[in-house]
C-alpha cells in the first residue's frame, strides 16, 4: 500500500510516502505542483495533517478537496525542526526539507496508530 502524507501549508506543501510501516520525507512543493504530482502518482490513501483553529479548517477543506483522510499535527513542524537539528542536518537544508519531514512525522503517527 502506498500512503502520501501532507503536511499543508499556503505556500508551500511538505510531502512524505511510505509503502509499508515507514514514512519517509519525499519532497517539498508549491501548491501548484501538486495537482500535477496526484495526477502522474498513484496513491492509495492520502493523510492531510490538520493543526487547530483557522489554518485547520482550511486543512480540512483543502483534504476533502483531494479525497483525503485527515490526522492531527499538533506541533510536527517544531518536532521536524528539532529531529534534524539532532541529526546533524545543516540548516539550509533544514529549511529546504523541513515541511517534508514534519509529513514524514504526521504519516508516521498515522502508521504507528493504524497499522
Amino acid at each position: 500500500m502506498k500512503i502520501l502524507g501532507i503536511d499543508y501549508g499556503r505556500k508551500k506543501i511538505g510531502l512524505a510516502i511510505a509503502e509499508g510501516s515507514l514514512a519517509e520525507p519525499w519532497r517539498v512543493v508549491k501548491p501548484e505542483a501538486l495537482k500535477k504530482i496526484l495526477e502522474n502518482e498513484s496513491f492509495d490513501k492520502i493523510i492531510v495533517g490538520v493543526s487547530s483553529g483557522q489554518m485547520g479548517e482550511e486543512q480540512k477543506k483543502f483534504a476533502k478537496s483531494i479525497g483525503a483522510e485527515t490526522f492531527d499535527e499538533t506541533l510536527t513542524t517544531k518536532e521536524a525542526q528539532k529531529l534534524s537539528i539532532e541529526a546533524g542536518i545543516n540548516r539550509k537544508k533544514r529549511r529546504g526539507m523541513e515541511d517534508a519531514f514534519a509529513a514524514a512525522l504526521i504519516l508516521q503517527d498515522y502508521l504507528d496508530n493504524n497499522l
